[in-house]
Protein backbone atom coordinates (compact mmCIF):
# COMPACT_ATOMS: atom_id res chain seq x y z
CA UNK A 1 0.00 0.00 0.00
CA UNK A 2 1.19 3.33 -0.41
CA UNK A 3 0.61 6.32 2.61
CA UNK A 4 -0.48 9.42 1.68
CA UNK A 5 2.78 10.90 1.28
CA UNK A 6 3.69 8.16 -1.14
CA UNK A 7 5.81 5.72 0.79
CA UNK A 8 5.22 2.34 0.00
CA UNK A 9 4.48 0.00 3.05
CA UNK A 10 4.43 -4.21 2.67
CA UNK A 11 2.37 -6.68 4.35
CA UNK A 12 2.12 -10.33 4.17
CA UNK A 13 -1.97 -11.36 3.91
CA UNK A 14 -3.16 -14.63 4.95
CA UNK A 15 -6.41 -15.87 3.85
CA UNK A 16 -9.52 -18.12 4.34
CA UNK A 17 -10.24 -20.70 2.97
CA UNK A 18 -13.31 -20.18 2.49
CA UNK A 19 -15.82 -17.85 -0.03
CA UNK A 20 -17.37 -14.89 1.33
CA UNK A 21 -16.37 -11.36 2.98
CA UNK A 22 -14.82 -11.79 6.25
CA UNK A 23 -13.15 -9.27 9.23
CA UNK A 24 -9.52 -8.02 8.94
CA UNK A 25 -7.09 -8.40 11.73
CA UNK A 26 -3.96 -5.95 11.65
CA UNK A 27 -0.80 -6.21 12.99
CA UNK A 28 1.96 -3.29 12.77
CA UNK A 29 5.13 -4.18 13.79
CA UNK A 30 9.12 -2.84 13.15
CA UNK A 31 11.07 -6.49 13.63
CA UNK A 32 10.31 -8.34 10.09
CA UNK A 33 6.86 -9.16 9.25
CA UNK A 34 7.20 -12.82 8.84
CA UNK A 35 7.83 -13.17 12.56
CA UNK A 36 4.48 -11.76 13.02
CA UNK A 37 4.80 -12.14 17.09
CA UNK A 38 4.52 -15.54 17.31
CA UNK A 39 6.80 -15.18 20.59
CA UNK A 40 3.76 -14.96 22.09
CA UNK A 41 0.60 -15.32 19.93
CA UNK A 42 -0.15 -18.23 17.56
CA UNK A 43 0.81 -17.71 13.89
CA UNK A 44 -1.51 -15.74 11.31
CA UNK A 45 -2.52 -19.18 9.91
CA UNK A 46 -4.51 -19.88 12.70
CA UNK A 47 -6.26 -16.83 12.75
CA UNK A 48 -7.38 -16.86 8.92
CA UNK A 49 -8.43 -20.34 10.02
CA UNK A 50 -11.31 -19.20 12.04
CA UNK A 51 -12.64 -16.76 9.51
CA UNK A 52 -10.28 -13.59 9.07
CA UNK A 53 -8.04 -11.72 6.98
CA UNK A 54 -4.63 -11.39 8.65
CA UNK A 55 -2.43 -8.42 7.67
CA UNK A 56 0.81 -8.34 9.17
CA UNK A 57 2.34 -5.01 8.12
CA UNK A 58 6.57 -3.35 8.51
CA UNK A 59 5.65 0.03 9.67
CA UNK A 60 7.67 2.62 7.85
CA UNK A 61 11.21 1.77 7.58
CA UNK A 62 11.30 -1.80 8.87
CA UNK A 63 11.67 -5.28 7.04
CA UNK A 64 10.93 -4.42 3.70
CA UNK A 65 8.76 -1.29 3.93
CA UNK A 66 10.07 2.15 2.32
CA UNK A 67 10.82 5.44 4.13
CA UNK A 68 12.95 6.21 7.17
CA UNK A 69 12.15 4.83 10.45
CA UNK A 70 11.71 7.26 13.20
CA UNK A 71 10.03 5.95 16.77
CA UNK A 72 6.34 6.11 16.79
CA UNK A 73 6.67 9.05 15.07
CA UNK A 74 4.77 8.15 11.83
CA UNK A 75 2.34 5.81 13.47
CA UNK A 76 -0.86 7.88 13.82
CA UNK A 77 -1.27 8.93 9.93
CA UNK A 78 0.43 5.43 8.71
CA UNK A 79 -1.79 3.46 10.66
CA UNK A 80 -4.84 5.23 9.96
CA UNK A 81 -3.71 5.17 5.91
CA UNK A 82 -3.07 1.26 7.07
CA UNK A 83 -6.52 0.60 8.52
CA UNK A 84 -8.79 2.65 5.76
CA UNK A 85 -6.73 0.30 2.98
CA UNK A 86 -7.18 -2.71 5.41
CA UNK A 87 -11.16 -2.72 5.50
CA UNK A 88 -11.18 -1.96 1.73
CA UNK A 89 -9.18 -5.40 0.57
CA UNK A 90 -10.84 -7.83 -1.51
CA UNK A 91 -13.35 -10.11 0.90
CA UNK A 92 -12.55 -7.57 3.59
CA UNK A 93 -16.40 -7.04 5.36
CA UNK A 94 -14.79 -3.55 5.88
CA UNK A 95 -14.05 -4.51 9.90
CA UNK A 96 -10.58 -3.84 10.88
CA UNK A 97 -9.68 -5.11 14.59
CA UNK A 98 -6.06 -4.56 15.76
CA UNK A 99 -3.81 -7.06 17.96
CA UNK A 100 0.00 -6.91 19.15
CA UNK A 101 1.88 -6.82 21.96
CA UNK A 102 5.03 -4.10 22.79
CA UNK A 103 5.46 -2.01 19.63
CA UNK A 104 2.44 -3.77 17.94
CA UNK A 105 0.51 -2.74 20.77
CA UNK A 106 1.54 0.78 20.86
CA UNK A 107 0.79 1.10 17.06
CA UNK A 108 -3.02 0.11 17.77
CA UNK A 109 -2.82 3.08 20.43
CA UNK A 110 -1.86 5.37 17.52
CA UNK A 111 -3.84 4.45 14.97
CA UNK A 112 -6.91 4.59 17.02
CA UNK A 113 -5.87 8.09 17.75
CA UNK A 114 -7.13 8.89 14.41
CA UNK A 115 -10.48 7.25 14.72
CA UNK A 116 -10.60 5.92 11.87
CA UNK A 117 -14.30 4.50 11.03
CA UNK A 118 -13.39 1.02 9.89
CA UNK A 119 -11.56 0.19 13.53
CA UNK A 120 -13.73 -1.46 15.51
CA UNK A 121 -11.98 -3.04 18.20
CA UNK A 122 -7.96 -3.10 19.29
CA UNK A 123 -6.43 -5.64 22.03
CA UNK A 124 -3.21 -3.44 23.04
CA UNK A 125 -0.91 -5.92 25.09
CA UNK A 126 1.96 -4.73 27.02
CA UNK A 127 2.40 -0.99 26.20
CA UNK A 128 2.67 2.55 27.55
CA UNK A 129 0.26 5.12 28.15
CA UNK A 130 2.42 7.74 29.25
CA UNK A 131 5.53 6.79 27.59
CA UNK A 132 8.08 8.53 30.00
CA UNK A 133 6.56 7.21 33.13
CA UNK A 134 5.32 3.91 31.80
CA UNK A 135 8.58 3.16 29.61
CA UNK A 136 11.58 5.05 29.49
CA UNK A 137 11.41 6.16 33.22
CA UNK A 138 10.34 5.10 36.15
CA UNK A 139 10.13 6.82 39.36
CA UNK A 140 12.11 8.80 37.58
CA UNK A 141 15.09 6.70 36.96
CA UNK A 142 15.83 5.58 33.63
CA UNK A 143 14.73 2.23 32.81
CA UNK A 144 18.56 1.37 31.32
CA UNK A 145 18.83 -2.36 30.73
CA UNK A 146 15.68 -2.44 29.04
CA UNK A 147 16.03 0.73 27.21
CA UNK A 148 19.80 0.15 26.19
CA UNK A 149 18.76 -3.17 25.38
CA UNK A 150 16.16 -2.49 23.13
CA UNK A 151 18.07 0.52 21.55
CA UNK A 152 20.66 -1.81 20.08
CA UNK A 153 18.26 -4.74 18.79
CA UNK A 154 16.65 -1.44 16.76
CA UNK A 155 20.15 -0.25 15.58
CA UNK A 156 21.54 -4.03 14.82
CA UNK A 157 18.37 -4.11 12.65
CA UNK A 158 18.84 -0.61 11.02
CA UNK A 159 22.70 -2.02 10.44
CA UNK A 160 21.62 -5.02 8.49
CA UNK A 161 18.69 -3.20 6.35
CA UNK A 162 21.73 -1.06 5.48
CA UNK A 163 24.32 -3.49 4.51
CA UNK A 164 26.16 -2.04 7.40
CA UNK A 165 28.34 -5.15 7.88
CA UNK A 166 31.11 -3.06 10.14
CA UNK A 167 28.18 -2.06 12.35
CA UNK A 168 25.80 -4.85 12.49
CA UNK A 169 28.24 -7.01 13.67
CA UNK A 170 30.05 -4.54 16.35
CA UNK A 171 26.01 -4.18 17.54
CA UNK A 172 25.06 -7.64 17.47
CA UNK A 173 28.10 -8.36 19.67
CA UNK A 174 26.63 -5.69 22.10
CA UNK A 175 23.75 -7.29 22.13
CA UNK A 176 24.41 -10.07 23.42
CA UNK A 177 26.82 -8.48 26.15
CA UNK A 178 25.22 -4.98 26.79
CA UNK A 179 27.63 -2.00 27.18
CA UNK A 180 26.94 -1.54 30.87
CA UNK A 181 30.54 -0.69 32.41
CA UNK A 182 31.59 2.15 29.91
CA UNK A 183 33.02 5.73 31.56
CA UNK A 184 29.20 7.62 31.43
CA UNK A 185 27.21 4.34 31.50
CA UNK A 186 23.93 5.72 29.99
CA UNK A 187 26.27 6.53 27.21
CA UNK A 188 27.56 3.81 25.91
CA UNK A 189 30.07 4.58 23.21
CA UNK A 190 28.31 1.84 20.46
CA UNK A 191 25.49 3.93 20.00
CA UNK A 192 27.28 7.12 20.06
CA UNK A 193 29.34 5.57 17.60
CA UNK A 194 26.47 3.05 15.16
CA UNK A 195 23.55 4.53 16.09
CA UNK A 196 23.67 8.57 16.41
CA UNK A 197 19.69 8.95 15.31
CA UNK A 198 18.75 6.33 17.81
CA UNK A 199 15.49 7.65 19.88
CA UNK A 200 18.29 6.58 22.75
CA UNK A 201 20.20 9.76 22.55
CA UNK A 202 16.84 11.72 22.84
CA UNK A 203 15.22 9.87 25.84
CA UNK A 204 18.84 10.29 27.68
CA UNK A 205 18.43 13.69 26.99
CA UNK A 206 14.56 14.06 27.88
CA UNK A 207 15.10 13.09 31.97
CA UNK A 208 11.86 14.93 33.03
CA UNK A 209 8.74 14.71 31.54
CA UNK A 210 8.16 17.59 29.47
CA UNK A 211 6.59 18.79 26.07
CA UNK A 212 8.67 15.81 24.03
CA UNK A 213 6.96 12.98 26.04
CA UNK A 214 3.37 14.47 25.70
CA UNK A 215 3.70 14.76 21.95
CA UNK A 216 5.47 11.14 21.73
CA UNK A 217 2.77 9.76 24.36
CA UNK A 218 -0.85 7.81 23.42
CA UNK A 219 -2.50 9.13 26.23
CA UNK A 220 -2.26 13.25 24.66
CA UNK A 221 -4.06 11.26 21.66
CA UNK A 222 -7.21 9.14 23.31
CA UNK A 223 -8.11 11.51 25.26
CA UNK A 224 -11.58 11.34 22.93
CA UNK A 225 -11.58 8.08 21.83
CA UNK A 226 -13.69 5.12 22.22
CA UNK A 227 -13.47 1.49 21.34
CA UNK A 228 -14.13 -1.59 23.03
CA UNK A 229 -10.53 -2.97 24.12
CA UNK A 230 -8.92 -6.42 25.33
CA UNK A 231 -6.36 -5.20 27.49
CA UNK A 232 -3.05 -7.86 28.17
CA UNK A 233 -0.31 -7.51 30.52
CA UNK A 234 2.16 -9.56 32.77
CA UNK A 235 2.98 -9.69 36.57
CA UNK A 236 6.43 -9.36 35.30
CA UNK A 237 6.28 -7.40 32.80
CA UNK A 238 8.50 -4.10 32.35
CA UNK A 239 5.24 -2.14 30.97
CA UNK A 240 2.54 -3.41 33.32
CA UNK A 241 1.92 -0.04 34.87
CA UNK A 242 1.50 1.47 31.25
CA UNK A 243 -1.48 -1.36 30.55
CA UNK A 244 -3.19 -0.62 34.13
CA UNK A 245 -3.13 2.80 33.46
CA UNK A 246 -4.94 2.52 30.18
CA UNK A 247 -7.79 0.09 31.51
CA UNK A 248 -8.31 2.42 34.33
CA UNK A 249 -8.68 5.28 32.48
CA UNK A 250 -10.96 3.74 29.59
CA UNK A 251 -12.84 1.42 32.01
CA UNK A 252 -13.85 4.79 33.92
CA UNK A 253 -14.73 6.55 30.77
CA UNK A 254 -16.18 4.07 28.22
CA UNK A 255 -19.19 3.23 26.80
CA UNK A 256 -17.57 -0.08 25.61
CA UNK A 257 -16.33 -3.05 26.96
CA UNK A 258 -12.98 -2.63 28.74
CA UNK A 259 -11.46 -6.57 29.57
CA UNK A 260 -8.55 -6.88 31.22
CA UNK A 261 -6.30 -10.34 31.31
CA UNK A 262 -3.05 -10.39 33.56
CA UNK A 263 -0.73 -13.00 33.67
CA UNK A 264 2.24 -14.19 35.65
CA UNK A 265 4.82 -13.24 32.57
CA UNK A 266 7.47 -11.35 31.80
CA UNK A 267 7.30 -9.53 28.30
CA UNK A 268 7.69 -12.23 26.63
CA UNK A 269 6.91 -15.70 26.38
CA UNK A 270 3.70 -15.87 27.97
CA UNK A 271 3.94 -19.32 29.34
CA UNK A 272 3.84 -21.13 32.87
CA UNK A 273 7.54 -20.38 34.02
CA UNK A 274 8.90 -16.90 34.74
CA UNK A 275 11.99 -16.47 35.62
CA UNK A 276 13.41 -19.62 38.28
CA UNK A 277 9.30 -20.30 39.35
CA UNK A 278 6.84 -22.84 37.75
CA UNK A 279 3.12 -21.68 37.80
CA UNK A 280 1.89 -24.70 36.65
CA UNK A 281 -0.42 -25.84 33.34
CA UNK A 282 -2.75 -22.73 34.18
CA UNK A 283 -0.44 -19.93 33.51
CA UNK A 284 -0.21 -21.32 29.72
CA UNK A 285 -1.34 -18.43 27.66
CA UNK A 286 -5.09 -18.56 26.83
CA UNK A 287 -4.48 -15.19 24.69
CA UNK A 288 -5.38 -16.36 21.41
CA UNK A 289 -8.62 -18.06 22.31
CA UNK A 290 -9.74 -15.35 24.22
CA UNK A 291 -8.49 -12.74 21.26
CA UNK A 292 -10.57 -14.78 18.66
CA UNK A 293 -13.53 -15.03 21.04
CA UNK A 294 -13.45 -11.72 21.68
CA UNK A 295 -13.20 -10.62 17.95
CA UNK A 296 -16.24 -13.08 17.01
CA UNK A 297 -18.49 -10.62 19.40
CA UNK A 298 -16.85 -7.58 18.53
CA UNK A 299 -16.06 -7.65 14.56
CA UNK A 300 -18.64 -10.64 13.47
CA UNK A 301 -21.75 -9.66 15.96
CA UNK A 302 -21.43 -13.27 17.34
CA UNK A 303 -22.72 -13.95 20.82
CA UNK A 304 -19.94 -15.45 22.13
CA UNK A 305 -21.27 -15.35 25.57
CA UNK A 306 -18.51 -12.77 26.18
CA UNK A 307 -20.93 -10.11 27.51
CA UNK A 308 -22.31 -12.27 30.39
CA UNK A 309 -18.19 -13.03 31.99
CA UNK A 310 -16.58 -10.83 34.28
CA UNK A 311 -13.96 -8.35 32.31
CA UNK A 312 -11.22 -8.62 34.51
CA UNK A 313 -9.39 -11.75 34.55
CA UNK A 314 -6.22 -11.86 37.39
CA UNK A 315 -3.13 -14.82 37.50
CA UNK A 316 -3.34 -14.93 41.53
CA UNK A 317 0.60 -16.34 42.06
CA UNK A 318 0.90 -19.11 44.59
CA UNK A 319 -2.87 -20.38 44.30
CA UNK A 320 -1.82 -20.29 40.73
CA UNK A 321 -5.05 -20.01 38.61
CA UNK A 322 -7.27 -17.26 36.96
CA UNK A 323 -9.41 -15.10 39.44
CA UNK A 324 -12.62 -13.38 37.95
CA UNK A 325 -13.35 -9.90 38.98
CA UNK A 326 -15.89 -7.21 38.25
CA UNK A 327 -13.22 -4.14 38.26
CA UNK A 328 -9.71 -3.31 39.88
CA UNK A 329 -11.35 -1.78 42.88
CA UNK A 330 -10.95 -5.67 44.60
CA UNK A 331 -9.03 -4.55 47.25
CA UNK A 332 -8.29 -2.77 51.14
CA UNK A 333 -5.13 -1.20 52.16
CA UNK A 334 -3.70 -2.74 54.97
CA UNK A 335 -0.35 -1.40 56.67
CA UNK A 336 2.72 -2.50 57.64
CA UNK A 337 4.79 -0.67 59.70
CA UNK A 338 8.92 -1.17 59.52
CA UNK A 339 9.95 -1.98 63.12
CA UNK A 340 14.00 -2.32 63.45
CA UNK A 341 16.65 -2.69 66.16
CA UNK A 342 19.25 -0.86 63.96
CA UNK A 343 20.70 -3.67 62.49
CA UNK A 344 18.09 -4.62 59.82
CA UNK A 345 20.85 -4.71 57.48
CA UNK A 346 23.30 -7.27 59.16
CA UNK A 347 20.88 -10.20 60.06
CA UNK A 348 17.34 -11.67 59.60
CA UNK A 349 14.86 -10.92 62.25
CA UNK A 350 16.64 -7.34 63.37
CA UNK A 351 14.11 -5.84 60.61
CA UNK A 352 10.52 -6.73 61.04
CA UNK A 353 7.14 -5.76 59.62
CA UNK A 354 4.74 -5.52 61.20
CA UNK A 355 1.09 -4.65 62.14
CA UNK A 356 0.84 -2.20 65.48
CA UNK A 357 2.79 0.89 65.33
CA UNK A 358 5.97 0.14 66.90
CA UNK A 359 8.24 2.23 68.75
CA UNK A 360 11.96 1.50 67.68
CA UNK A 361 15.60 2.97 66.20
CA UNK A 362 16.49 4.14 63.06
CA UNK A 363 18.15 1.99 60.31
CA UNK A 364 21.15 3.49 58.54
CA UNK A 365 21.92 2.19 54.75
CA UNK A 366 25.38 2.59 53.02
CA UNK A 367 25.90 2.49 48.96
CA UNK A 368 29.02 2.09 47.36
CA UNK A 369 28.91 2.78 43.59
CA UNK A 370 31.82 0.30 43.70
CA UNK A 371 29.59 -2.82 44.35
CA UNK A 372 25.79 -1.35 43.88
CA UNK A 373 22.85 -4.09 45.12
CA UNK A 374 22.11 -5.87 41.95
CA UNK A 375 19.19 -6.28 39.95
CA UNK A 376 17.49 -10.12 39.69
CA UNK A 377 14.29 -10.39 38.09
CA UNK A 378 11.12 -8.41 39.20
CA UNK A 379 10.42 -6.24 36.01
CA UNK A 380 12.65 -4.14 35.03
CA UNK A 381 15.67 -6.63 34.62
CA UNK A 382 16.65 -8.65 32.13
CA UNK A 383 15.78 -11.74 32.51
CA UNK A 384 12.50 -10.97 34.43
CA UNK A 385 10.76 -12.74 36.62
CA UNK A 386 10.48 -14.84 39.74
CA UNK A 387 13.73 -15.63 41.35
CA UNK A 388 15.06 -16.78 44.69
CA UNK A 389 17.18 -13.46 46.24
CA UNK A 390 18.31 -14.23 49.31
CA UNK A 391 21.68 -14.27 48.62
CA UNK A 392 20.51 -10.17 47.86
CA UNK A 393 18.93 -9.89 51.23
CA UNK A 394 21.91 -10.63 53.10
CA UNK A 395 24.12 -8.28 51.52
CA UNK A 396 24.62 -5.35 54.73
CA UNK A 397 23.94 -2.59 51.93
CA UNK A 398 20.08 -4.15 51.81
CA UNK A 399 17.28 -3.41 54.67
CA UNK A 400 15.02 -6.17 55.18
CA UNK A 401 11.97 -6.32 57.22
CA UNK A 402 10.29 -9.62 57.36
CA UNK A 403 6.52 -10.66 59.24
CA UNK A 404 6.15 -13.20 61.49
CA UNK A 405 5.09 -16.80 59.15
CA UNK A 406 1.44 -16.04 58.52
CA UNK A 407 -1.16 -18.01 60.73
CA UNK A 408 -3.73 -17.87 57.50
CA UNK A 409 -3.51 -17.59 53.99
CA UNK A 410 -3.29 -13.92 52.66
CA UNK A 411 -4.66 -12.88 49.34
CA UNK A 412 -3.04 -9.65 47.52
CA UNK A 413 -4.66 -8.00 44.50
CA UNK A 414 -3.70 -4.85 43.48
CA UNK A 415 -0.94 -1.91 43.50
CA UNK A 416 1.44 -1.75 46.82
CA UNK A 417 2.96 1.22 47.85
CA UNK A 418 5.67 1.88 50.60
CA UNK A 419 6.10 4.88 52.39
CA UNK A 420 9.91 5.89 53.47
CA UNK A 421 10.93 8.16 55.73
CA UNK A 422 14.26 9.25 54.94
CA UNK A 423 17.36 11.22 54.56
CA UNK A 424 20.43 10.87 53.39
CA UNK A 425 24.18 13.09 53.38
CA UNK A 426 23.51 13.52 49.46
CA UNK A 427 21.22 16.01 46.96
CA UNK A 428 20.00 13.08 45.69
CA UNK A 429 20.04 8.94 45.34
CA UNK A 430 17.50 6.60 44.28
CA UNK A 431 14.99 3.93 46.73
CA UNK A 432 14.32 0.31 45.61
CA UNK A 433 11.49 -1.62 47.10
CA UNK A 434 11.06 -5.74 46.87
CA UNK A 435 8.49 -7.36 48.66
CA UNK A 436 8.93 -10.82 48.65
CA UNK A 437 7.17 -14.14 49.89
CA UNK A 438 9.34 -15.90 52.34
CA UNK A 439 9.38 -19.78 52.95
CA UNK A 440 9.63 -21.81 55.96
CA UNK A 441 13.26 -22.98 55.19
CA UNK A 442 14.60 -18.86 54.54
CA UNK A 443 13.58 -18.90 50.37
CA UNK A 444 12.94 -15.22 49.48
CA UNK A 445 11.32 -15.07 46.62
CA UNK A 446 10.68 -11.56 44.88
CA UNK A 447 7.01 -10.86 44.10
CA UNK A 448 6.82 -7.28 43.36
CA UNK A 449 9.48 -4.03 43.01
CA UNK A 450 9.70 -0.40 42.55
CA UNK A 451 12.06 2.48 42.18
CA UNK A 452 12.09 5.54 43.00
CA UNK A 453 14.79 8.92 42.32
CA UNK A 454 15.05 11.17 45.32
CA UNK A 455 16.14 14.38 45.09
CA UNK A 456 16.03 17.06 48.31
CA UNK A 457 18.50 14.10 49.82
CA UNK A 458 19.67 15.94 53.01
CA UNK A 459 15.92 16.55 54.16
CA UNK A 460 13.77 13.74 56.20
CA UNK A 461 10.78 13.53 53.93
CA UNK A 462 8.19 10.61 53.15
CA UNK A 463 9.21 9.22 49.84
CA UNK A 464 6.23 7.34 47.87
CA UNK A 465 7.48 4.51 46.13
CA UNK A 466 4.75 2.50 43.61
CA UNK A 467 5.27 -0.75 43.63
CA UNK A 468 4.33 -2.84 40.29
CA UNK A 469 0.76 -4.23 41.31
CA UNK A 470 0.59 -7.89 41.81
CA UNK A 471 -2.11 -10.84 42.53
CA UNK A 472 -0.73 -13.67 44.63
CA UNK A 473 -1.24 -16.12 47.63
CA UNK A 474 0.65 -16.12 51.01
CA UNK A 475 0.43 -19.10 52.09
CA UNK A 476 -0.17 -20.04 56.08
CA UNK A 477 3.49 -20.52 57.25
CA UNK A 478 5.34 -18.42 54.96
CA UNK A 479 5.94 -14.28 55.45
CA UNK A 480 6.71 -11.55 53.40
CA UNK A 481 9.37 -9.56 53.35
CA UNK A 482 10.58 -5.96 52.62
CA UNK A 483 14.09 -5.20 51.43
CA UNK A 484 15.37 -1.53 50.98
CA UNK A 485 18.17 -0.82 48.70
CA UNK A 486 19.67 2.45 47.14
CA UNK A 487 20.68 0.87 43.65
CA UNK A 488 19.31 -2.04 41.29
CA UNK A 489 21.95 -2.01 38.73
CA UNK A 490 21.83 -2.36 36.01
CA UNK A 491 18.17 -2.48 35.51
CA UNK A 492 18.21 1.19 36.51
CA UNK A 493 20.82 3.54 36.06
CA UNK A 494 22.91 4.07 39.54
CA UNK A 495 22.58 7.49 40.99
CA UNK A 496 26.02 8.92 41.47
CA UNK A 497 24.76 11.35 44.28
CA UNK A 498 25.52 14.38 42.38
CA UNK A 499 25.84 16.00 38.72
CA UNK A 500 28.36 13.95 37.31
CA UNK A 501 27.69 11.41 34.69
CA UNK A 502 31.17 9.65 35.13
CA UNK A 503 31.38 6.42 36.38
CA UNK A 504 34.42 7.49 38.59
CA UNK A 505 32.72 10.44 39.81
CA UNK A 506 29.93 8.18 41.42
CA UNK A 507 29.81 8.64 45.44
CA UNK A 508 29.28 6.82 48.61
CA UNK A 509 25.69 7.48 49.79
CA UNK A 510 24.41 6.85 53.64
CA UNK A 511 20.78 7.17 54.04
CA UNK A 512 18.73 7.18 57.28
CA UNK A 513 15.79 5.19 56.98
CA UNK A 514 13.21 6.18 59.95
CA UNK A 515 10.66 3.67 61.54
CA UNK A 516 9.94 5.84 65.10
CA UNK A 517 7.16 8.25 65.93
CA UNK A 518 5.52 10.54 63.46
CA UNK A 519 8.28 9.42 60.52
CA UNK A 520 6.96 5.97 60.75
CA UNK A 521 7.64 4.19 57.66
CA UNK A 522 4.93 1.54 56.37
CA UNK A 523 4.32 -0.70 53.03
CA UNK A 524 0.92 -0.57 52.28
CA UNK A 525 -0.66 -3.85 51.09
CA UNK A 526 -3.77 -4.89 48.77
CA UNK A 527 -5.29 -7.21 51.00
CA UNK A 528 -8.29 -9.11 49.41
CA UNK A 529 -10.37 -10.43 52.05
CA UNK A 530 -11.24 -14.52 51.19
CA UNK A 531 -14.44 -15.14 49.78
Amino acid sequence: MLTRDGVRLDADIYHPDGVGEFPVLLMRQPYGRAIASTVVYAHPSWYAAHGYIVVIQDVRGRGTSQGKFKLFAHEIEDGEDTVKWAANLPGSTGAVGMYGFSYQGMTQLYAAAAKPSALKTICPAMIAYDLYADWAYEGGAFCLQSNLAWAIQLATETARLKKDKKAYQALFAASRNLPLHDPIPTHPEILKNFAPDSFYHEWLAHSQPDEYWEKLSPKTYLKNVDLPMFHIGGWFDTYLRGTLNLYKDMAARSAYRQQLLVGPWAHLPWNRKVGAVDFGVNAGSPVDRMQLCWFDQFLKGMDTGLLNELPVWLFEMGSNFWQAFPNLSISNQRSYFLSTTGLASIREGEGILTTTCPDCTDDVLVHDPWRPVPSLGGHAAIPAGCFERTHIDCRSDVLTYTTEPLETDLYLAGDIVVEVWCKSDKASYDLCAVLSDVYPDGRAYNLAQGYLRCQDGTHSLKRTIQLQATCARIAKGNALRLSLSAACFPAYAMNPGNSSELSMDAEIITLTVSCTGESQSQILLPVVEPS
